[in-house]
C-alpha cells in the first residue's frame, strides 16, 4: 500500500481531528491533503504518540490523530505502555511501516527484520491494535476506531525505496516553520474551544 492512499482515506473519515504528525514524508503528505492549522509537525523522532496522549487526556472531547512511522515509534516504544495505561477514549494512532528511515538516509529499521509494532502495541496494552491489509481494510479500520470510542491503533505496511522517497519531496513546502506551526495551532485550539490557552502579552482590554 502506499501511505499518500491511506492518508486519503484518514482525511475522509476523520476531517475534524487534530493531528499530530511526524516529520518527513508522512507530515509533507497529510498537509497536502488536510492543510489545516489544526495540523501540528513534531520534529522529534518518537514523540507523536506521547504528544498526542496528552492533547487527547487534555481535550477529552475532540477527536485526535496521531500519525507515527516505524523509525520514530521504535524510538519511544516504552511510551506504549504509557497509552495503554492512561486509554485516552478519543485517540487513534496511525502507524506506517516502511521498514525505513525515510527521511534522514533511509537504512533499515528493526522492523526490517521482523519486528512487529503492533504486536508490541497489544503486548503493552492496546487492546485495539491491528494491521490493515489493503485499503478497504484500512477504512473499515477507521471507522471501527471512530464508532467503538476507545483508543486504537491501525497499523499499515507502506512502499518503500529511494522513488517513493523522491515523490514527497515534489510536494508543496510548508508555509511557515515549526515555531508558528505551534502558535497556529494552539490559535486553532482556543477557536475551537472558546477560550484562552496562552496569554497574549500587553495590557488587558
Amino acid at each position: 500500500m502506499k501511505r499518500y492512499d491511506c492518508l486519503k482515506i484518514a482525511a475522509s473519515e476523520m476531517s475534524d481531528a487534530l493531528v499530530i504528525t511526524t516529520v518527513g514524508g508522512a507530515a509533507a503528505e497529510w498537509n497536502s491533503i488536510r492543510p489545516s492549522d489544526g495540523n501540528l509537525r513534531c520534529r522529534t523522532l518518537g514523540l507523536v504518540s506521547s504528544i498526542a496522549m496528552g492533547l487527547a487526556l487534555a481535550l477529552p472531547n475532540r477527536r485526535i490523530v496521531g500519525i507515527d512511522g516505524d523509525g520514530a515509534l521504535l524510538m519511544n516504544a516504552c511510551g506504549l505502555a504509557t497509552l495503554a495505561w492512561q486509554k485516552p477514549a478519543n485517540l487513534t494512532l496511525l502507524l506506517f511501516d516502511n521498514s525505513i528511515y525515510e527521511a534522514s538516509g533511509l537504512r533499515p529499521t528493526a522492523t526490517s527484520a521482523g519486528t512487529d509494532l503492533i504486536g508490541m502495541a497489544k503486548a503493552a496494552g492496546l487492546k485495539n491494535a491491528s494491521w490493515a491489509a489493503s485499503l478497504d481494510d484500512y477504512r473499515n479500520e477507521l471507522r471501527k476506531a471512530k464508532e467503538r470510542s476507545a483508543l486504537s491503533m491501525i497499523g499499515a505496511k507502506t512502499e518503500s525505496g529511494m522513488e517513493y522517497f523522491k515523490s514527497w519531496r515534489e510536494l508543496p513546502a510548508f508555509e511557515y516553520n515549526e515555531v508558528e506551526n505551534v502558535y497556529r495551532f494552539m490559535r486553532h485550539i482556543e477557536k475551537i474551544e472558546g477560550k484562552r490557552v496562552v496569554p497574549i502579552p500587553g495590557p488587558k482590554h
